[in-house]
């Protein structure tokens, strides 16, 4: 079983620091994460608040490779329609060419009202930027060649130099499958990152990527075996863990219900496809503090072997071929950070390395290199 170590790079408020510190101690607990045993770092990408300081994921993870040998680089997610197609797929293939062939591919569609703004994107236009970048990127970084015409404009015929060294099959994943989204995805191959957790004894959703799957590839086909994340919260002690972790998500959440102006009603209204945002607006703080209260239930807590049982239970759900989840979130101090790394890398990682994996993302990292 593949695992990885997932960041949020989420300062919000819990680092007094200044933003440059915070950023060097962050990228050295992701170099610190191979010495420990992860498989894998994956990094967000946010603009323009303190929710999540991580405004280029591939730069950062180009930058870990130099500091590291082998563990893998994921981009949790790279927000597609902020980008240009062929500077997205330059910066790409010069990280894969310089990590070995380490990189792992996560998109999603964004959602910020501000992170458009800021970045001179039309957000109404994000759906079809979405899907179209990622028909002219994907093509690309397998073939070498890049063209096309849509929303972004007209890009004439153009072959990538430095040439991508090797395939991305196997190694591409969509963190945002609703609406359109989930037919690119399906086109292209994806694999889903499960990012957000049932909570213990609920259903898990229906899996309606793999309807769409079978609808884009034929019945009795099925996509690739998820990568799980979620918030880990682990301690020696149950009950100190069940509170530190539902404190610090429901933090994370007051955080991201700020940072996607859930709090301000009219945001999504007249935005095309973000319209169902509207309809999650928290009008009130006791609103805001009920829903962000009850989302903190979500964290997995408590001690090592709690975790595992966990772990085990999520891999009954959803058989997939690997998890990086968050250990440290919503402003949690760095010594804390620390302890819960070192915890689940001790107590955790090795059982849960040696369970088995129907499919192996590791398995596509060998194929790629052959």
């Amino acid at each position: 079983m593949h695992v990885g170590l997932a960041s949020g790079f989420a300062h919000q408020g819990g680092y007094t620091g200044t933003d440059a510190d915070f950023v060097r101690q962050e990228v050295d607990l992701l170099v610190m994460a191979e010495d420990l045993g992860f498989d894998s770092v994956w990094i967000t990408e946010h603009h323009f608040s303190d929710y999540s300081m991580s405004n280029d994921p591939l730069q950062l993870l180009t930058y870990i490779a130099a500091k590291t040998s082998h563990v893998k680089l994921g981009t949790q997610c790279i927000i597609v329609p902020w980008h240009n197609p062929v500077r997205l797929a330059e910066k790409i293939v010069n990280l894969d060419i310089l990590s070995g062939g380490r990189a792992i591919l996560g998109f999603g569609g964004g959602l910020g009202a501000h992170e458009f703004a800021g970045l001179g994107v039309d957000q109404s236009d994000s759906r079809a930027l979405y899907n179209e970048v990622l028909d002219l990127l994907i093509p690309a970084l397998e073939t070498g060649v890049i063209e096309g015409e849509g929303t972004y404009g007209t890009i004439a015929r153009s072959e990538l130099r430095p040439r991508p060294e090797r395939s991305f099959a196997g190694r591409k994943f969509c963190g945002s499958l609703s609406g359109s989204s989930m037919y690119s995805a399906a086109r292209h191959g994806f694999g889903n990152m499960v990012l957000m957790l049932p909570q213990r004894g609920a259903e898990a959703p229906p899996n309606q990527y793999r309807e769409v799957w079978q609808e884009v590839h034929g019945d009795g086909s099925e996509p690739p075996p998820p990568m799980l994340s979620g918030n880990f919260y682990i301690h020696e002690d149950a009950d100190y863990a069940a509170e530190q972790g539902e404190k610090y998500l429901a933090h994370t959440m007051r955080a991201a219900v700020k940072n996607y102006h859930l709090d301000t009603p009219g945001t999504y209204a007249n935005v095309e496809g973000y319209e169902q945002y509207e309809k999650m607006m928290l009008d009130s703080p006791e609103a805001i503090d009920d829903y962000c209260t009850k989302f903190g239930k979500s964290a997995v807590t408590g001690t090592p072997q709690m975790i595992l049982e966990r772990l085990w239970e999520l891999k009954e759900i959803y058989n997939p071929q690997g998890f990086f989840p968050h250990l440290y979130f919503g402003g949690m101090p760095r010594d804390d950070a620390v302890r819960a790394m070192r915890l689940f890398a001790r107590e955790v990682l090795p059982e849960l390395k040696s369970w088995e994996a129907e499919t192996s993302i590791d398995e596509r990292f060998l194929e790629a290199a052959e």
